[in-house]
């Protein structure tokens, strides 16, 4: 206090900035608790799907349900020729999953001190076969008709990383046997050996139990590329493509294209015709950012989280030729995994 400001004026400011912080802190403290509420009323409160007992029979759409509610973040699925009806649910929560060969693969985080993330492998009824560790975050998986599991995840740790990402992304059987992670495999672009230490490899696609195609990037750069398990090689395709997804016949591969950078980066979706070598661009107004699934030989599916509604997401279908535009298939739905049971 001054030698000039009255007696009793700096008691005055004090309680007057006490009692501004107990106003903000008690704002913060209901902002605290609303949000909380929140969350609450979209994980446990009265589900928006309906619940059942059992899985659709027959050929179905396995995704994660994020409609608000009792069952958000379970395993869902729903009949594939009733896209919109009722769904199932199960009690199996997954970040990502995938279904195929009686198999499936339920990328998941383990929320604790410390947290730790994993894959839970498991048989057509729901039963687990093994868990297997994940480095990171779940981010990509997918599953070969003969039950090779595909996991990506999100890392840290890598010095090359800092300022972006690292991924690590391994094939393994159910019993944690296999090709370990594909960053080991002798890369090569163009003819000639990537080995720059920042390669980073994601979203792989099986072909069959030898081939797939896989994600590369390096130097700011992104391939398309075919792999073999028995060589242990991947073999560029083509430039600036993400996420491949191989058709049912076996024909086309789609995949994201990126165009703009930093904040402003954008992707649309691709079709390579492996016969042609021809590229169909699919422009997306409010592009995506999802490892594509194919609902059949012509449509794609792809998931899309809803402007302002933290958590909560949409699976879109399109069909698979330039100048499609995209719907909404599920609603309150992510990561697509077709199942057939036939054929």
């Amino acid at each position: 206090m001054s030698d000039t400001e009255p007696k009793g004026l700096g008691k005055k400011r004090t309680l007057v900035l006490i009692v501004i912080a107990v106003l903000v802190l008690g704002a913060a403290g209901v902002y605290s608790v609303q949000a909380f509420q929140r969350y609450q009323e979209r994980t446990s409160g009265a589900s928006a799907a309906a619940l059942r007992d059992s899985m659709p029979e027959g050929d179905r759409i396995v995704f994660r349900n994020t409609a608000p509610g009792e069952g958000y973040g379970s395993m869902a699925a729903v009949a594939l020729n009733a896209p919109s009806g009722q769904r199932a649910l199960t009690d199996i929560s997954c970040d990502r999953v995938a279904e195929r060969a009686g198999l499936v693969s339920c990328m998941k985080t383990r929320r604790g001190i410390p947290t730790t993330f994993e894959n839970d492998v498991l048989d057509a009824e729901g039963n687990l076969v093994e868990t297997l560790p994940l480095p990171g975050i779940p981010s990509r998986t997918r599953i070969s008709d003969g039950g090779l599991v595909a996991t990506t995840s999100f890392v840290t740790g890598h010095s090359y990383a800092a300022g972006s990402f690292s991924t690590e992304t391994t094939v393994t059987r159910a019993d944690g046997t296999g090709y370990g992670n594909l960053e080991d495999f002798t890369m090569m672009v163009d003819g000639e050996e990537l080995t720059a230490v920042d390669r980073n490899v994601w979203g792989v696609s099986f072909v069959s139990e030898n081939e797939f195609y896989v994600t590369v990037a390096s130097g700011g750069k992104t391939w398309l590329m075919r792999g073999s398990f028995s060589a242990k090689t991947l073999t560029s395709v083509i430039e600036n493509a993400e996420c491949p997804s191989v058709s049912p016949d076996r024909s086309r591969v789609a995949y994201k294209k990126r165009t703009g950078l930093g904040a402003t980066v954008h992707w649309d979706i691709a079709v390579l015709d492996l016969k042609t070598g021809k590229e169909t661009i699919i422009g997306l107004r409010d592009g995506f950012d999802d490892q594509l699934e194919w609902l059949d030989n012509d449509r794609l599916l792809y998931g899309v989280p809803r402007a302002g509604e933290l958590g909560d997401s949409d699976v879109y279908v399109i069909d698979a030729r330039a100048e499609a535009e995209p719907e909404v298939l599920i609603e309150h739905a992510w990561s697509p995994s077709v199942v057939r049971t036939a054929g």
